[in-house]
């Protein structure tokens, strides 16, 4: 089993979206940069197995958990292998918390999604594969709730969604688009700066991001 897990983490040219990569310790591929993953336990759920073997490799606990293909090419590995692939996400706030509760996961590095180098097996066929579900589904669902802090404004929210998208979008198209949404919810909270105070939203809890 494999997981890709996304965040959004801050690097030397600002914000973007990023996964962890674990390096291989032995062969095949020895050295390389590969997917977080292991073996499923015999009498153990596939949720499961995503999870634990997540936490195992990279000590993170994802806020959003999908399973997302199986990979079964015949000369994806040495020996024959199918995986059962998994993709996640984890608020940044999360992130740091995690990694400052637990102790530092070895061999275990964040990467740009759009400037991986090349991977064990098929993980790059696997990661290009989960960054395109990722950025089709958010454009008619609430998945962007998984990269976000419970209370968030407007503007920090078409960031997260021009940052997994890649591209930038127009703030009056998205405000009013986003206005609409029925499981947006405002709060009577406001965050100040150095502009005028920007009202805080919600996702409302009781509704599935699927």
């Amino acid at each position: 089993m494999s997981t890709a897990i996304f965040s959004i983490r801050s690097g030397p040219g600002g914000d973007s979206l990023m996964l962890p990569l674990v390096r291989r310790t032995r062969e095949p591929f020895l050295d390389r940069w590969a997917l977080p993953g292991g073996w499923l336990g015999a009498a153990e759920g596939l949720d499961s197995a995503a999870s634990r073997t997540l936490e195992e490799t990279t000590a993170l606990t994802p806020s959003y958990l999908e399973q997302l293909y199986a990979f079964g090419d015949v000369d994806r590995s040495p020996t024959r292998v199918v995986s059962v692939v998994y993709w996640a996400m984890l608020r940044q706030d999360h992130v740091e918390e995690q990694r400052a509760a637990a102790a530092p996961a070895p061999n275990v590095e964040w990467f740009d999604v759009d400037g991986l180098p090349e991977l064990a097996f098929d993980h790059n066929r696997i990661v290009d594969y989960a960054v395109w579900r990722l950025r089709n589904k958010v454009g008619y669902s609430r998945i962007a709730a998984g990269l976000l802090p419970d209370r968030f404004t407007l503007t920090e929210l078409r960031e997260v969604y021009e940052l997994v998208l890649g591209r930038r979008l127009d703030p009056s198209n998205f405000r009013r688009l986003i206005e609409t949404s029925e499981d947006l919810i405002p709060t009577e909270e406001f965050r100040t700066g150095k502009h005028r105070p920007a009202r805080l939203y919600r996702y409302d809890a009781e509704l599935s991001a699927a």
